[in-house]
């Protein structure tokens, strides 16, 4: 009998997903042979209005630099240098909220409003996730959502689903809006911008698609938070030591909600609106953020009655509780460190946009999709790839005859499916580090997701060239 059931365990075992670290050294090694056997090249690029964009026509071919064992291992520190900014904003927001978490404020007040709600709470799930939607699809808010993850898992966790659900609310809530893009400044107008078409043009259009993208992603969370509350071990970290870094009480645990925790609360919502006035107004972000949130903790510790000493021990458990998360956005980074350095990834853009040609008719735009999608994996920053990729798609969409407003449509839509499950999206990556979710469950979960939504696109893609969106 025990040798049965090592058997099985050897044959889980080979069906077993690769450690996230695994994974992402695996591309970063891939990056590099693709050194050795791609040709190098790059761009002429000029700033225009702030902006870096590809000179059309420039490319041209460049002395190889192969990239050695030596600088693969290299490329991990400089990973995590050039993200040194989002990797020490996780490390330092996971501490505020350790700090706030031990005061025991947000459990007291989530379970609170649970009581209240009692068989009501799904319908915070769609509430929430059009509330975030919106924000997304018009000022392009990303990187803000990541200091609302502890809140919502905390939510989440007290309605009786998991984390994942808790970041679903918050995080695809914001993509879906992000996909949208109606009047995203970041995507949208920076690529219309490029493509010389009237700014926020074919709202209409847009709006439709988006509500098609955002009802299938409350479905999806709606189905699995409905699965995970009716049987706990379905949850896809029900099998994990620790699902749940950031709130672990348990309802027999939580004290009444008092003065002191109000007092606690409010200390939050005052950072969250000063961070939110400066973001928009005083052009603020991570490291005004960050600075911000060290004095949220620094006070909630203190009216939460955790004393000195002991707000500075909750903050560094918190800071422990997303160290496995923060360090994976440097070794995304460092899949992009090497093919810049290896001056590879400007001969990945360029050839890729040189097969669209190939392809007939109106289904071109398909390929240009497909291309976004693909790029993004290299290029996470929206307006970064919008800048590297506008200025080719735009005449290749004039030759193929495709309107220029169709070919925003691609990249947009590219951007923001391939942004739910791309592992070099400091956003993503940061999200999951303070959810504790480990990537590869996320992906386990995610997929079904993606691929609707790729089939959203491109029946979108479809449409917007048979009417001739213009």
């Amino acid at each position: 009998m025990r040798h049965q059931d090592q058997q099985l365990d050897k044959k889980k075992s080979k069906w077993e997903l690769p450690h996230t670290y695994a994974l992402l050294s695996f591309m970063i090694v891939l990056a590099a042979l693709s050194t050795y056997f791609l040709s190098a090249g790059s761009f002429e690029r000029v700033e225009q209005d702030g902006r870096t964009i590809l000179v059309e026509g420039s490319y041209q071919t460049v002395e190889s630099n192969p990239i050695s064992p030596f600088e693969i291992l290299q490329a991990i520190p400089l990973g995590m240098e050039d993200s040194a900014q989002i990797i020490f904003y996780i490390f330092l927001i996971g501490g505020t909220f350790g700090v706030i978490t031990k005061t025991g404020a947000i459990d007291a007040a989530v379970y609170g409003l649970v009581s209240r709600l009692k068989h009501n709470g799904a319908l915070l799930i769609p509430v929430i996730m059009i509330a975030f939607s919106i924000p997304g699809a018009t000022i392009g808010l990303s990187e803000e959502v990541i200091i609302f993850v502890p809140i919502g898992i905390a939510v989440a966790k007290a309605l009786g689903y998991d984390s994942i659900t808790g970041m679903s609310m918050l995080n695809l809530g914001a993509v879906c809006g992000f996909v949208g893009g109606m009047a995203n400044p970041f995507t949208v107008g920076v690529a219309q911008t490029i493509a010389e078409v009237p700014l926020f043009s074919g709202i209409g259009f847009r709006l439709v698609v988006y509500v098609f993208f955002l009802l299938t992603a409350i479905i999806l969370v709606m189905r699995y938070a409905a699965k995970v509350k009716k049987d706990p071990s379905s949850s896809y970290l029900a099998d994990l030591p620790q699902q749940d870094t950031i709130s672990s009480s348990t309802p027999d645990q939580i004290k009444p909600f008092s003065r002191r925790h109000a007092f606690v609360l409010l200390s939050v919502v005052a950072g969250f609106a000063i961070n939110m006035y400066g973001i928009f107004e005083w052009d603020w972000y991570l490291t005004e953020m960050t600075g911000t949130f060290l004095a949220i903790g620094l006070i909630a510790g203190l009216i939460g009655g955790l004393r000195i000493n002991g707000t500075f021990e909750a903050f560094t458990n918190g800071m422990k509780d997303v160290a496995y998360g923060a360090l994976i956005v440097g070794f995304a980074r460092a899949i992009l460190v090497v093919m810049e350095q290896g001056q590879v990834l400007d001969t990945i853009v360029y050839q890729l946009s040189a097969l669209i040609s190939q392809i007939p008719g109106a289904f071109a735009v398909i390929g240009m999709f497909f291309v976004q999608l693909f790029i993004n994996f290299f290029i996470p920053s929206g307006s970064g790839q919008a800048a590297t990729t506008m200025p080719i798609m735009t005449p290749l969409a004039d030759l193929l005859e495709i309107q220029r407003q169709v070919a925003v449509l691609a990249y947009q839509y590219g951007d923001g499916v391939m942004s739910t499950v791309n592992p070099t999206n400091g956003v993503l990556m940061a999200c999951l580090a303070l959810a504790g979710i480990p990537y590869t469950r996320w992906f386990k979960y995610i997929w079904k997701l993606v691929v609707a939504w790729i089939i959203i696109a491109i029946l979108g893609l479809l449409v917007a060239v048979w009417i001739g969106l213009s």
